[in-house]
């Protein structure tokens, strides 16, 4: 079996997929938290490519490498001090992402094999779609006919769920900026009251500077 075959491709790259994940829940660190999980997006959108779904590692890349990642690093300017750490364990946080995973590995196991031609993917619409998609849409590639015109809904709502996220991220974003420096504008400048010598008078004849006065 050569190295290249795609089962291998498959198995490095999900490896390196779980020891990510578990790298990101790890560390201490927020800001390589988020550099983590862009590796995590880049290693999702190598997995989609090799997949034969090029058109989704773009967007895997562009959203969850790029603008997600962007975003995060934002969002961690404005934090004014980093959050303290926990002294004790989320008991309850973790026998709930126990249970979870628990369900969804059990539910994966019956799901049909990866490429098996009878599964319902490949038996439902899909030779309808590959059959009939550019007589009744007119549009020669089937990737575009699927997606604007047999589910144009969906693909409405997924743009208006983006765009409404982003929208919502300039919001919070923005107002925390204009926050901070009309913060910073209105602050008194500091005065001699301020500084080490604050809250210490100066003797007879002399000076707050330890001069003597004249």
């Amino acid at each position: 079996m050569s190295f290249l075959d795609p089962s291998w491709l498959d198995l490095v790259l999900l490896t390196f997929m779980v020891i990510t994940a578990i790298a990101v829940v790890i560390v201490r660190s927020v800001f390589a938290s988020v550099m983590l999980m862009g590796i995590f997006s880049l290693l999702s959108a190598t997995l989609f490519v090799v997949l034969d779904a090029v058109d989704v590692a773009f967007t895997e890349a562009a959203v969850g490498a790029g603008i997600s990642v962007v975003v995060f690093l934002g969002a961690l300017s404005l934090i004014p001090s980093p959050e303290p750490p926990r002294r004790t364990v989320p008991v309850f946080a973790l026998l709930a992402c126990l249970a979870c995973g628990t369900l969804l590995i059990g539910g994966t196991l019956d799901m049909p094999h990866y490429g098996r031609p009878d599964a319902p993917i490949h038996t439902h619409v899909a030779d309808v779609y590959l059959a009939e998609a550019e007589h009744e849409t007119g549009v020669p590639n089937i990737v575009t006919a699927v997606l604007a015109s047999y589910r144009g809904y969906d693909t409405l709502g997924e743009t208006t769920v983006i765009f409404t996220a982003a929208i919502g991220v300039m919001a919070l974003i923005g107002g925390a900026w204009r926050t901070r420096r009309k913060t910073t504008a209105t602050d008194p400048p500091p005065t001699a009251a301020s500084g080490p010598m604050a809250g210490r008078t100066a003797e007879p004849g002399r000076t707050a500077e330890g001069g003597v006065d004249a």
